[in-house]
C-alpha cells in the first residue's frame, strides 16, 4: 500500500482537497456500509447453512467470489478518495476436479478478506461519519451564527428576558449569543473546531487506510508465492537455454572435430594397411598429426563447456573460486572473503553456484561498462545468510532493465531472477558517477566438509 497525495499542514488541512475527498469517502462508505454489512453476512449464513447439501455449496463460493468484485470497488474508492494504491490480490487460479475446484471456490482467501473488510467496516464507517460530521457542522455553525440566528425564535431567560440564538442556561444562569461580542467568541470557536476537524476525522481514515491494505491486496505469502513462480519460471527458461547452448556445442564443434579425428584415423589406418610406401607412411603420420590436434582442441571445447555448467574452482570451496576469479579479471580487483563463510561446512551446492555466477556476471559488467579502474568484493556470513557485495569506482548509473526480447541488457534482471529463485535478494545502488554497490543476500544452507580418503597404512 503507498500513499498518492503527502498529508497536508495543519493551517492548510481544512481546505485541502486531500481532506474534502476523505470526508466524501466516508459519505460513500457510509451508503455502502449497510449493503456490504448484508452480503458478508448473507455469504457467511449460507457457507454455513449449505455445508451439509455440498453441492449447493457453489452458490456459496460464487459470493465468495463476489466478495473479489466488491473488494475491486472499494480499492478504487480507496485510491481515487483516500490517495493510497493498493495493489491487487493474486488472481485465482482455476483448479480441475470436483473436489478441488470446490474447495478453490469456497475457500478463496482474496474473496474472505474482502467480506471480512465489509463486516469491520459497518459500525466504522457509522462511527467516522458521525463524530466527522458533527465537528464539521459545528464549527460550520459557530462560524456563521451570527447570520442564521435572527431567524431563531425567541427563548425567554430564567430572569423574564427573550433573547434569540444559542443558549446556554444552568438553573438561574444563562448565557444568549446574541450580541456582536458573543457572535465573534463564537466564529473564533468555530474557527478553532474547523482546524480540529480533520485531526478528529485523521484516524477514522488512517484506519479504513489500515484495513484496507491489510484485507484488500494481496498477503505477503501470496505475493512471494507468485514471485517465485515467477523467477522459477525464469530459472527453468535460462536452464533449458543453456542446455540447448551446450547441445548445440557438442553437435556443433565438440562432435564435429571427434567426427574428422575418427575419420582422419580411419584413413591413416587404411593407408598403413595399403603398404609400406613411405609417401603412404608420411601421409599416414600426417593424418596422425592433425587428429592428435583435433583431440586436444575437442579437449579443450569439452572442457570450457564444462566450466559453463560447473566452474572446476568451486571445487576448492567458494572462496579460493572467487579469489581464482578475480586474479583473471582484466581490471585490479580486490576479493574479501570471511574467514566465517566457510567455517562451519561448505554452503550449499546451489547457493556456491549462484554467489560465483553473480559475482562473475558483475566483474563483467564492470570490465565492459563501468569504464571503472578496479572493484573490490566482500563476502560476509550474517544472521540473514550469505551477503556478497561488489563495489566499482566506476560511472555508475546502472540500472536493472527488464528483458525486451532483443537479448540486450539483461544480465542484472537475470541475476535478479536467479537470486529470487532461492528465497534471495539484490540491492543494487549506482548514482551517476559511482560508485556503483550491488549486495546479494542469499539465504544459507551448509553441508558437512567432503572428507579426504586417506591411503589404508
Amino acid at each position: 500500500m503507498t500513499a498518492l497525495t503527502p498529508a497536508p499542514g495543519f493551517l492548510e488541512a481544512p481546505f485541502a482537497r486531500r481532506t474534502w475527498r476523505a470526508y466524501g469517502f466516508l459519505w460513500v462508505a457510509l451508503l455502502l456500509a449497510p449493503f456490504a454489512f448484508a452480503y458478508a453476512v448473507l455469504t457467511t449464513v449460507l457457507t454455513v447453512g449449505l455445508t451439509v447439501t455440498v453441492v449447493g455449496l457453489f452458490v456459496a463460493g460464487a459470493l465468495v467470489l463476489g466478495g473479489r468484485g466488491w473488494g475491486g470497488a472499494y480499492r478504487r474508492l480507496s485510491r481515487r478518495l483516500l490517495g493510497v494504491e493498493i495493489a491487487e490480490p493474486v488472481p485465482r487460479r482455476t483448479r480441475r476436479g470436483f473436489w478441488r475446484r470446490l474447495g478453490g471456490t469456497i475457500g478463496d482467501g482474496a474473496g474472505w478478506r474482502a467480506i471480512l473488510y465489509m463486516a469491520a467496516t459497518f459500525p466504522l464507517a457509522i462511527v467516522s461519519f458521525v463524530v466527522s460530521t458533527v465537528f464539521l457542522a459545528v464549527a460550520l455553525g459557530a462560524m456563521t451564527h451570527w447570520v442564521w440566528s435572527r431567524f431563531l425564535p425567541l427563548q425567554e431567560a430564567p430572569d423574564g428576558t427573550t433573547h434569540r440564538g444559542f443558549s446556554i442556561i444552568a438553573g438561574d444562569w444563562y448565557w444568549f449569543a446574541d450580541s456582536p461580542a458573543r457572535h465573534t467568541l463564537l466564529v473564533a470557536v468555530g474557527l478553532v473546531l474547523l482546524f480540529l476537524w480533520p485531526l478528529a476525522q485523521a484516524p477514522f481514515v488512517a484506519l479504513f487506510r489500515l484495513l484496507a491494505g491489510a484485507l484488500l491486496g494481496p498477503t505477503r505469502a501470496s505475493v512471494r508465492v507468485a514471485e517465485l513462480e515467477r523467477t522459477r519460471a525464469g530459472v527453468v527458461e535460462d536452464a533449458d537455454d543453456r542446455l540447448r547452448r551446450i547441445e548445440r556445442d557438442l553437435h556443433d564443434g565438440t562432435q564435429a572435430r571427434l567426427v574428422a579425428v575418427a575419420m582422419q584415423l580411419g584413413e591413416a589406418r587404411d593407408l598403413l594397411a595399403a603398404g609400406s610406401d613411405a609417401d603412404d607412411v608420411a601421409l599416414a603420420g600426417d593424418l596422425v598429426g592433425t587428429a592428435h590436434d583435433s583431440t586436444k582442441e575437442a579437449l579443450t571445447e569439452l572442457r570450457e563447456i564444462a566450466r559453463g555448467i560447473h566452474p572446476p574452482a568451486l571445487d576448492s570451496g567458494l572462496a579460493v573460486a572467487l579469489e581464482t576469479l578475480g586474479a583473471r579479471a582484466p581490471v585490479p580487483v580486490t576479493v574479501d572473503v570471511d574467514p566465517v563463510v566457510e567455517a562451519g561446512g561448505r554452503l550449499a551446492p546451489a547457493v556456491e553456484s549462484i554467489a560465483y555466477y553473480t559475482v562473475a556476471e558483475l566483474l563483467t559488467n564492470v570490465v565492459k561498462h563501468a569504464d571503472a579502474s578496479g572493484a573490490y568484493v566482500l563476502v560476509q556470513r550474517t544472521a540473514d545468510g550469505l551477503r556478497v557485495r561488489v563495489r566499482d569506482d566506476g560511472r555508475g548509473g546502472a540500472a536493472v532493465v527488464a528483458p525486451d526480447g532483443s537479448g540486450h541488457r539483461t544480465g542484472l534482471a537475470g541475476l535478479v531472477d536467479r537470486v529470487r529463485a532461492v528465497d534471495g535478494t539484490l540491492d543494487l545502488s549506482s548514482p551517476a558517477g559511482g560508485p556503483t554497490v550491488v549486495t546479494v543476500l542469499l539465504p544459507t544452507q551448509t553441508r558437512p566438509a567432503t572428507p579426504v580418503a586417506r591411503p589404508r597404512p
